[in-house]
């Protein structure tokens, strides 16, 4: 392979220096090993030039090369004995053995930023993900050891970002958040009874249910059977409102949405009975006013109106928006051709309270 074309000029160290500092320091592992592939426009054999505006994503903006972390990493990437490596293996042909060093600050860097499944894919590259795991949940448990509920949040979130799907193919892949089937499956069987759904579980036996769920992994939510209720039932608020900081707006919704719900009660009540063979002709008469009063609760809990929204739309996105929300809702058949999700909440539940879902 010849070391350059005609049609471009070597690629200066400088070049190389920046665009490697830039992608660690954004925890960027995608660009980070673009950078290294045989048509990269960092390798002097390639047609491919780094200066032509098609390639300006992978070089420091004006303002971000004065960034503390992109210094950081620039200073690591000028070190001798990291460029004499990079440049080896810029020279060489196939595969590129990428520098452990660059690549564990790059890792760190995607936790800082929350890039969980680039840390995850570069932490594996090292064959340190395990270990890492184990340390992260260490720390939390000795957070919450010190009632350091926030700490212990932060360190099972990223715990959980860094998990691995091994029934991926062709090969293992990050896990990645996938609260809409999650949100599905918890609803998958519809409750017969009040009491059978989700919302309405024994309180102990719906928190370990919600740190599961929200977790995406039994084995994390198991290291915390063993804490007290009231420390897990704080532990699970502080895990809700860090995956989602717009619950406090969703959890006024859903206030509203309960009172529209005991609003409507009695006439939920008939046209459930008449779904299932019981209606009265009062209920036959309520059941000719129309739909809309009842498709205004799950418009309410999402905070706009799906048109023609079958009940599993409006949670799917409820679920994408608000992971935790799909823990405190129900379906609900108001007719037997009209199914809905409402909120289903256990009044007494410390979990109801300390999300500010309780009803006035």
């Amino acid at each position: 392979m010849a070391r350059r074309t005609k049609e471009k000029p070597p690629v200066s160290q400088e070049t190389i220096d920046r665009a490697i500092a830039k992608t660690v320091a954004e925890g960027d592992i995608v660009n980070f090993r673009f950078l290294f592939f045989p048509y990269s426009p960092l390798r002097d054999s390639s047609t491919e030039d780094i200066h032509t505006p098609k390639y300006a994503y992978l070089l420091p903006e004006k303002g971000e090369d004065q960034l503390p972390a992109y210094q950081a990493a620039l200073e690591k990437a000028r070190e001798p004995k990291v460029r004499d490596h990079v440049r080896a293996q810029l020279d060489k042909d196939g595969p590129a053995q990428l520098h452990a060093a660059l690549v564990l600050m790059l890792a760190d860097s995607a936790v800082r930023l929350g890039k969980f499944s680039a840390a995850a894919q570069a932490y594996e590259l090292l064959r340190i993900r395990g270990k890492i795991l184990e340390v992260l949940l260490e720390e939390a448990d000795a957070a919450l050891d010190a009632q350091g509920v926030d700490c212990a949040v932060r360190g099972y979130l990223v715990a959980s970002g860094l998990q691995y799907n091994y029934g991926a193919f062709p090969e293992p892949l990050p896990a990645v958040p996938d609260y809409q089937t999650r949100a599905l499956m918890l609803h998958a069987v519809y409750p017969r009874r009040a009491e059978d759904s989700v919302a309405l579980r024994p309180v102990e036996e719906h928190a370990r249910l919600a740190l599961s769920y929200l977790l995406r992994e039994d084995s994390l939510a198991g290291r915390l059977d063993e804490r007290s209720l009231d420390l897990r039932v704080a532990f699970l608020a502080g895990l809700v409102r860090a995956l989602d900081p717009e619950w406090d707006r969703f959890a006024a919704r859903y206030r509203e949405a309960c009172a529209l719900v005991e609003s409507l009660s009695e006439r939920i009540r008939q046209r459930s009975a008449a779904a299932e063979g019981g209606g009265s002709l009062a209920s036959e008469i309520d059941q000719q006013q129309g739909d809309e009063a009842f498709l205004e609760i799950p418009a309410k809990l999402l905070g706009r109106e799906l048109e023609q929204g079958e009940w599993w739309q409006y949670l799917k996105e409820l679920a994408y928006r608000h992971p935790a929300a799909p823990l405190f809702v129900s379906r609900q058949f108001v007719t037997k051709q009209l199914e809905i999700i409402m909120p289903r909440v256990a009044a007494d539940s410390p979990v109801v309270a300390a999300l500010g879902l309780k009803p006035a």
